[in-house]
């Protein structure tokens, strides 16, 4: 009972060293239970040790021979703990108990058996890509007590196991003990076969994938997204997606095209109604430029700067008002939205202007004449843009410099009074032609009068 107890401490402490040097890994720690073998035979025909050279075999020899050599008790017999250290290596803490009664072709006194071993093993399960077979070698050390007799072993160890589920395999494994004391330390094989339980490992989120493999250990997630969420569910990992909580498409980072206009949503300005990209995903109804969302006019064509409605046309003669300078008037495009001077228009000008009277050999307009000018102003100012030479003419009585300077006078004062009733001065220019342009004989009085006459007549650019 002593030894067993003893084995108990060194178990304990064996499993304190593996703890302290522990490394957080997926599963990184095992339990085994298991049945153990002792066969002191196969272990090279020498004197050394407590056993005499009668009772072994060569090295390996019968080395399978359960019935002669083998020492077994009919229950569980060895128990370990193992912790993953990484890149393939751990350590396992092992104690064992069993009953020798078989030394070689001989039969002993149902001798007592304990062991203490720690045990460096690396296992080649990844090396070799295999989900389910993981050979593996050893090496350690331990103590052994045999009919309480204790002496230390160096340990060679090959084993095998089998997983037959994400956490639990079954383990075999063969190790030879080699004493160090010569007189009585006992060489020897110890082989183990039972099942190994993993357990440890940290799921911070709780979404069933270990830490050690969870790239989003915090946060639950999918085995397919190596425990990171795709929270809308589209298929594309949340870390990956613009828009993680709404499905989308792969082409636009998760987002969504609600539309379809090939534009996603966050950088469409209309992202339910198709629209080009250059209007940022916004239609553009009446194909005037401007896209709807800023269209107050959107089933009108209209410029930008009128905020695509189209310019108000009071007058109707598709000339818009900021351009038509006769806004309340029909008019032509060529003359920016005013009419055009008709024939009928010059003529009634050349008849009031031949009705235009002074006081003789004067420049003053004569009081009957006021009537005559008013109705041609008032014809003027229905064509704001067009420009007049207001002529003045005389008879060929007195000196002919005389009459020049009269001409220029009373043209002057006939463009004074348009002037002075609203026509704009840039549109009148005053001529004078004196006796040089008669359009009647100046032999008789009614020629003479035919000839002291003023003229309005348009200016043709």
């Amino acid at each position: 009972m002593k030894h067993l107890n003893s084995f108990l401490v060194a178990a304990l402490l064996v499993l304190g060293v593996g703890v302290a040097n522990a490394q957080d890994q997926n599963n990184p720690w095992a339990i085994g239970i298991e049945f153990n073998a002792v066969d002191t035979y196969p272990v090279g025909i020498s004197n050394s040790g407590r056993l005499p050279a009668a009772t072994k075999g060569t090295f390996f020899d019968e080395y399978f021979n359960v019935n002669d050599h083998w020492n077994m008790i009919p229950s569980v017999s060895r128990v370990s703990v193992g912790r993953y250290i990484g890149s393939g290596l751990t350590f396992t803490a092992a104690g064992s108990m069993n009953r020798i009664n078989k030394v070689g072709d001989f039969r002993a006194d149902d001798l007592s058996y304990y062991s203490v071993d720690g045990e460096i093993k690396y296992a080649f399960r990844d090396v070799l890509n295999s989900g389910w077979f993981d050979p593996f070698l050893g090496i350690g050390g331990g103590y052994t007590w045999v009919d309480d007799i204790g002496f230390g072993t160096a340990n060679g160890i090959v084993g095998i196991r089998w997983w037959l589920g994400d956490n639990w395999a079954i383990n075999t494994q063969s190790t030879y003990k080699h004493a160090f004391e010569d007189s009585y330390g006992i060489i020897h094989f110890q082989h183990s076969a039972g099942v190994m339980f993993t357990f440890g490992g940290t799921d911070t989120d709780g979404d069933g994938i270990y830490d050690y493999e969870d790239e989003c250990p915090e946060t639950p997630g999918l085995p397919e997204f190596n425990g990171c969420p795709d929270s809308d569910g589209d298929g594309i990992e949340d870390r990956n997606d613009a828009c993680p909580n709404t499905p989308g498409l792969a082409e636009f980072n998760g987002c969504p095209d609600t539309d379809g206009d090939g534009i996603p949503d966050p950088q469409d300005a209309c992202p339910n109604q198709p629209g080009p990209a250059e209007f940022n995903g916004c239609p553009d109804s009446d194909g005037d430029g401007v896209p709807d969302n800023v269209d107050q006019c959107p089933n009108e064509p209209g410029p930008a700067a009128n905020n695509g409605c189209p310019w108000p046309d009071r007058d109707g003669d598709g000339v818009p008002d900021k351009d038509d300078m006769c806004p309340d008037t029909v008019g032509t495009v060529a003359n920016q939205g005013c009419p055009e001077i008709t024939m009928e228009v010059r003529n009634a000008l050349s008849a009031y202007a031949k009705t235009i009277l002074f006081d003789t050999g004067k420049t003053t307009l004569k009081e009957s004449s006021m009537a005559v000018l008013d109705n041609a102003v008032a014809i003027l100012k229905q064509y704001p843009l067009s420009r007049f030479y207001i002529d003045g003419h005389t008879d060929s009585v007195g000196r002919a410099e005389s009459n020049q300077t009269l001409s220029e006078g009373r043209a002057s004062a006939v463009v004074a009074y348009m002037i002075e009733k609203g026509i704009a001065s840039n549109r009148l220019v005053a001529r004078g032609f004196g006796e040089d342009r008669p359009i009647a004989s100046n032999n008789t009085r009614e020629g003479r009068r035919t000839n002291r006459r003023t003229e309005i007549i348009l200016i043709e650019d």
